[in-house]
């Protein structure tokens, strides 16, 4: 039988990759996969309070980000009963991942079994190379690219900078799309029913002080129907420039001054890094119409929140692609957006506001603030796009480039169309 082996971080690691292998893994048959992750004990980030799932198909026994080599693969695989004839070793590659490129090539390289690469952090944008990619995705590409049988990657824009890059390789350049949940019980809430969910949540069931509480309550934010709420979810990056929010309420008040408006972050610092920001972008809140609720979110009050707010507000300092985003629209969630990378890509495809500088992003949103049809139209834009990429698409996406790895003689159906690429010849698996 076949089997996908995924590599990476996975539950209860608390990262962005673990949640995407772990959401791709619900929707694939419980026997025709596995999981090699890193020792829970060594890990050096965040935990969930859980021990995992799927303990008998996951392996939490690769030494750490920069202590792993191909035996400890090995071993793992036959811990888990794999079956090495009709496998595929499917990696999830950051670089605060796996460290040391050179490295994880030569692990790869030892590895005598079938292996694809899902790329999370390559650029197209870039000015560092004339095709996008930075000098160092450049090099890395260019020695990993003979080692494996196929790379994923999640947009138009980053397959046209590999491809363009590396045309002798590009037949082993597919694109895979992020997977969007389709939650439909968030989907179905009206945003009043999704503001009263997640004012329960915050007052009666989070771990917030008791001054935030309090601050919530008097403030009414999620009971007076006039408010609109521009916010922002996620961990308290400082890349994600979340102080932008604030300003950007700011500059809406002064825009329609007979509206109220109130900006929320949420999120939770999961590093010292982040607590340092945290601390401050505590400071810039005000408690009245703009809070820093420090608190992390369950996955499906995150969707309410999203579905709660009048406006999802993203705007970092540099991005690739963002499960943030995934999260927002498969919940039907407003996003107005930075038109940057793949998360630039996703938006405009998704019908949201997706915009190259602040003024343009704020003068889109007053108009959504003052015309709620302009809202209801991105709702439905949105929730379409996410049932087009809903994760068991994507998973069916994975099986697909699967079998063909293992039986090339197996053929892809080809997407129609690229936009904004030279290169149309490469077998791409198809969104649907």
């Amino acid at each position: 039988m076949k089997s996908i082996y995924f590599v990476g971080t996975y539950e209860p690691i608390m990262c962005g990759i673990a949640d995407y292998i772990a959401f791709i893994t619900r929707e694939i048959p419980a026997e025709r996969w596995g999981m090699l992750s890193f020792d829970l004990e060594r890990f050096s980030g965040p935990l969930t309070g859980g021990n995992g799932k799927e303990e008998d198909r996951v392996w939490h026994g690769i030494p750490d980000f920069e202590q792993y080599t191909a035996d400890d693969l090995l071993r793992g695989l036959q811990q888990i009963g794999a079956d090495f004839k009709n496998s595929v070793l499917w990696f999830q590659h950051e670089n605060g991942i796996w460290r040391e490129n050179r490295k994880f090539i030569s692990m790869l390289r030892q590895l005598n079994i079938p292996k694809v690469v899902t790329l999370h952090t390559l650029h197209f944008q870039s000015s560092e190379t004339t095709c996008g990619l930075t000098r160092s995705e450049h090099e890395f590409l260019g020695r990993l690219l003979p080692e494996v049988d196929a790379i994923t990657v999640f947009s138009n824009g980053v397959f046209g900078a590999v491809a363009n890059a590396f045309p002798q390789h590009r037949n082993k350049v597919y694109v895979i799309r992020h997977g969007y949940p389709y939650p439909a019980k968030v989907t179905r809430l009206s945003r009043k029913e999704a503001r009263e969910q997640l004012d329960d949540y915050l007052i009666y069931e989070s771990d917030l002080p008791r001054s935030t509480k309090e601050s919530l309550y008097e403030q009414h934010i999620f009971n007076d129907e006039e408010t609109s709420i521009i916010g922002e979810t996620g961990f308290l990056c400082s890349g994600k420039q979340s102080e932008l929010l604030f300003s950007v309420r700011d500059r809406l008040a002064s825009m329609s001054p007979d509206k109220r408006i109130a900006a929320l972050r949420i999120g939770a610092a999961r590093d010292g890094f982040q607590t340092e920001y945290a601390a401050k972008l505590s400071q810039q809140q005000d408690k009245k119409d703009k809070f820093l609720i420090e608190t992390c979110l369950p996955e499906d009050m995150l969707r309410v929140a999203q579905r709660a707010f009048d406006v999802n507000f993203y705007w970092p300092e540099k991005c690739t692609q963002s499960g943030i985003i995934a999260h927002a629209l498969g919940a039907g969630a407003i996003m107005a957006g930075r038109d940057l990378e793949g998360s630039g890509e996703m938006l405009r495809e998704a019908g949201a506001i997706s915009e190259k500088d602040i003024d343009s992003a704020i003068a889109r949103i007053t108009d959504l603030l003052l015309n709620p049809e302009l809202g209801r139209k991105m709702e439905d834009k949105a929730l379409k796009y996410a049932s087009r990429y809903s994760w068991a698409n994507q998973a069916q996406r994975h099986w697909d480039l699967a079998d063909h790895v293992l039986e090339p003689d197996l053929r892809l159906m080809p997407v129609k169309t690229f936009q904004k690429t030279e290169v149309t010849a490469t077998p791409v698996l198809n969104p649907v």
